[in-house]
């Protein structure tokens, strides 16, 4: 049983500038959605940062509110967050894998999400998860939107100093 494991959790990452998130989250089962976004809030204070929270329809439109925010506004991070019950059809499937995809395509185009889409079988496993007394699924999304922004901190402001180098705006050839 989950519960009984234990896990080693990072400590939390410090930072020089403030940070921004966007939790992006489908109240479909309300209670468990706001559990998690209370769990994420609270990771995200601890930091000092701050956020802006989003609702969508359901999990499936988690990514595509990421996607537009990267376009559109000047976040560090997003917190996925969800809940998906196995029910009768393979519908759970498709929901549970294209949304979990969509978002790991968009991680891997340099964009600091932290995934808690819950994704279980009934409602009493999603309870525990998203209980920020418990298994705090919320705060470790948010946890992890924080480390991968520190990262993205850290080699950001390096310069690797060999190899090749874009033209400046400055310098063009004709």
């Amino acid at each position: 049983m989950a519960g009984q494991e234990s896990h080693y959790i990072l400590p939390r990452p410090e930072f020089d500038k403030p940070v921004k998130l966007l939790i992006v989250v489908s109240p479909y089962y309300k209670d468990i959605a706001d559990n998690m976004v209370a769990g994420a809030v609270a990771e995200i204070e601890a930091v000092g940062g701050s956020y802006e929270v989003v609702e969508v329809p359901g999990a499936l439109e988690i990514p595509t509110a990421i996607g537009i925010s990267d376009r559109a506004s000047n976040f560090d991070g997003y917190v996925a967050l969800g809940c998906v019950i196995r029910g009768e059809t393979t519908h759970y499937d498709t929901v549970c894998n294209d949304s979990s995809r969509a978002l790991q395509l968009l991680g891997l185009q340099g964009l600091c999400i932290g995934n808690g889409i819950l994704t279980v079988e009934n409602r009493q496993q999603a309870e525990v998860r998203a209980d920020p007394k418990d298994q705090n699924k919320g705060g470790g999304a948010a946890a992890a939107a924080l480390h991968l922004i520190a990262l993205a901190r850290k080699w950001g402001a390096q310069t690797k100093g060999v190899g090749f180098k874009p033209a400046s705006d400055s310098y063009r050839l004709a």
